[in-house]
């Protein structure tokens, strides 16, 4: 039962995470400034610090899991039932096909490559991203830190230094990275 109950609260929260990061993507060729990744990568930090103690470390991850099981347990008993597990799913079912809705996508139609699958990675590519953040590997991740390296993603993707990250740049470096990716792998 406990089992079931934890591997229950980390496939909701990691969905629920990459729901959250999915969100703060650009529309789909619309153009980026620095000015709007440096605001992004602030809405996301305020995001992630769920304790606003001005950086992302271990308590922060707790924080949001005991908000997600907070949620989740609708009788506040500090127990799930099983009841209470679906009728989270349901929700978060809803909530994701009326962000499909608005985007115009169907239930099932992928979008891009990879689809949705970065959500479910057990940390994945976030994972490596949030590492590379670390600059001071202190284990905590200051704001200026995660502005850093999301203003360096930016950076290597804006190839003619205009300021302005264009759909156009946007796929070159996603073809880069699938070709390093591949050159690393074999």
């Amino acid at each position: 039962m406990k089992k079931t109950l934890i591997l229950a609260l980390a496939a909701t929260g990691l969905t629920v995470g990459g729901a959250a990061i999915a969100q703060d993507r650009p529309e789909r060729g619309a153009d980026m400034t620095r000015a709007d990744a440096e605001a992004r990568a602030a809405a996301q930090f305020a995001r992630m610090d769920a304790n606003d103690d001005g950086v992302i470390d271990e308590a922060d991850r707790e924080a949001r899991a005991r908000a997600r099981f907070d949620r989740m347990d609708a009788n506040g008993d500090g127990m799930l039932t099983f009841e209470e597990s679906q009728a989270a799913r349901d929700t978060m079912q809803e909530r994701r096909a009326e962000r499909r809705a608005e985007r115009g996508t169907e239930a099932g139609e992928r979008e891009g490559r990879r689809g949705h699958r970065m959500g479910r990675r057990g940390g994945g590519m976030r994972g490596m991203m949030m590492a590379r953040a670390d600059t001071d590997n202190d284990g905590t991740i200051s704001e200026a830190e995660f502005t850093s390296a999301a203003l360096t993603r930016f950076d290597s993707a804006d190839a003619d230094n205009d300021g302005t990250v264009t759909a156009e740049e946007r796929r070159e470096q996603r073809s880069e990275r699938r070709a390093e990716r591949r050159q690393n792998r074999g």
